[in-house]
């Protein structure tokens, strides 16, 4: 299947390992902030060795590409701003306010709604790329036993949601954020707002 699409695509495929692998192997060919999203991923990873449990065809599994020019891999954060306030912002459209959770975690209430693991390429102090693993929960309502703590969009709202139609409106936002990334004022609005919604749970460990 070819990637060839135009800048900012979506491309959907029915089934992939992670769409964290599948973009690495489009990676020549696709444009800045382009998707790749799967209806099944059959080893998708959360942080650290955990794994992303999800029904096919249920929630969104997905990954997006940022491209940098210039950011030294001290200022890696950045990225955790561009994603965290852009999900948080999509959600809060959709009449969910939302935290985050240090370091890669989108909460409602006590409950866990999105996961985020980042991958940055690195060559002379710089971070030339991410990719970036996004699993949001929009409509599943049954969750395994040993998930202690889940939610989905559709749980909180009573709705169900059009998969594609969705990615749309959030990957709208996550452009948004990054040409915010741009300009120092940009940098500073997403540094203020991420840390207005930040917090860290003690003696944690993840639920994925």
């Amino acid at each position: 299947m070819s990637p060839q699409q135009p800048a900012h695509s979506i491309i959907w495929l029915k089934d992939t390992v992670s769409t964290n692998y599948a973009i690495r192997e489009f990676l020549p060919e696709l444009d800045n902030l382009s998707v790749v999203a799967a209806h099944q991923q059959t080893k998708g990873r959360g942080q650290g060795n955990h794994s992303w449990h999800s029904l096919p065809g249920e929630n969104l599994t997905f990954s997006i590409l940022l491209k940098f020019d210039d950011l030294p891999a001290t200022e890696s954060v950045r990225i955790n701003h561009i994603i965290a306030v852009a999900i948080r912002e999509y959600l809060r459209k959709k009449g969910v306010q939302a935290r985050i959770k240090h370091p890669n975690d989108i909460w409602v209430g006590e409950k866990k709604i999105c996961g985020i693991l980042i991958e940055n390429s690195i060559r002379e102090k710089h971070i030339t790329h991410s990719i970036v693993g996004i699993g949001l929960n929009i409509n599943q309502v049954q969750w395994p036993e040993d998930l202690p703590n889940p939610v989905s969009l559709s749980e909180l709202t009573g709705d169900r949601y059009d998969l594609k139609c969705e990615l749309e409106s959030l990957q709208k936002e996550i452009c948004r954020c990054f040409e915010l990334s741009q300009s120092t004022d940009g940098r500073i609005s997403l540094q203020e707002e991420f840390k207005r919604y930040l917090f860290f749970l003690e003696n944690a460990t993840s639920v994925r």
